[in-house]
């Protein structure tokens, strides 16, 4: 029996500016601006599954201070009135309370920002990911990106990828690692892409028109993965494990070698957002 398809549709959870070159090497060092992406996956038996979720308010009172505070001195945030995944989903008639899933992609602030809205959701992730985060201190963490008060009680909820069922892989993305099944029905899949964070995975599902990969932060842009060009080296030696990333985007720029008509989305590509570009099946 085939899996199931979903809807789905993207939201732009507030964005930061950063210099071009910092997320592909040899682009502007002039500011632009990363959007904070994050999906609404509609499942017809499990619900409403989101994939990541933004800044917040709580994003911005866990960087009210020094040294939280130089997460916003370095990536200024911006996060206008009613643009919290919350109140998006709201206006769209859906209450935080109807969210069942929460799939977090890895731990950077920009990605569990919004954890805290959505008290009642399960939450998929890495064992991988939370075992970092405990080992580090303050300053480790906020070193590379992470705000652990954003996770703060988040635990008893958290489901770990690493104990979901082994699946095979489509054909597209042998080569990618141990897939985990979200459901046990094949319609969200856990892919591993490592090397940005610990932890770090994308997913891949089934719209009306055909597979669709959301690739997180694998790449910062669709560009990057069109041609293959990573971030400088110095970014990828400071964040994550430089070897590691570059193998990973090489797959993913084969991948689109290979199916060209494959979605793929990264979670800040200016390409995806949705008001310039209106995902389908949404």
């Amino acid at each position: 029996m085939s899996a199931p398809t979903l809807r789905w549709r993207l939201y732009e959870a507030g964005h930061c500016t950063h210099p071009e070159r910092a997320t592909r090497r040899g682009a502007t060092l002039a500011p632009c601006q990363f959007p904070a992406l994050a999906a609404l996956l509609q499942h017809p038996v499990h619900g409403n599954l989101l994939f990541d979720t933004g800044y917040s308010q709580h994003f911005l009172a866990a960087t009210a201070r020094f040294p939280e505070r130089l997460y916003r001195v370095l990536t200024p945030v911006h996060l206008a009135p009613g643009q919290s995944l919350r109140e998006q989903l709201a206006r769209d008639g859906i209450d935080a309370a109807a969210i069942d899933w929460i799939v977090l992609s890895h731990f950077h602030g920009d990605h569990v920002g919004g954890v805290a809205d959505f008290a009642q959701a399960r939450i998929a992730c890495a064992q991988q990911a939370w075992d970092d985060l405990q080992r580090r201190g303050r300053l480790a963490a906020l070193r590379e990106g992470f705000l652990p008060a954003l996770l703060r009680g988040a635990r008893a909820r958290m489901q770990w990828f690493e104990a979901l069922p082994a699946c095979a892989a489509p054909t597209a993305l042998r080569g990618f690692g141990t897939l985990r099944d979200l459901f046990g029905d094949g319609s969200v899949l856990l892919v591993p892409l490592p090397g940005h964070a610990p932890g770090h995975y994308g997913l891949w599902f089934e719209d009306a028109h055909g597979p669709v990969f959301l690739v997180a932060d694998a790449a910062w842009s669709s560009a990057a993965i069109a041609d293959g060009t990573p971030p400088p080296a110095l970014v990828t030696h400071l964040l994550g494990e430089h070897r590691v990333y570059r193998d990973t985007l090489a797959r993913l720029h084969a991948l689109r070698l290979a199916e060209p008509a494959l979605r793929m989305v990264p979670s800040h590509c200016r390409q995806w957002r949705p008001a310039a570009h209106e995902a389908s099946g949404a």
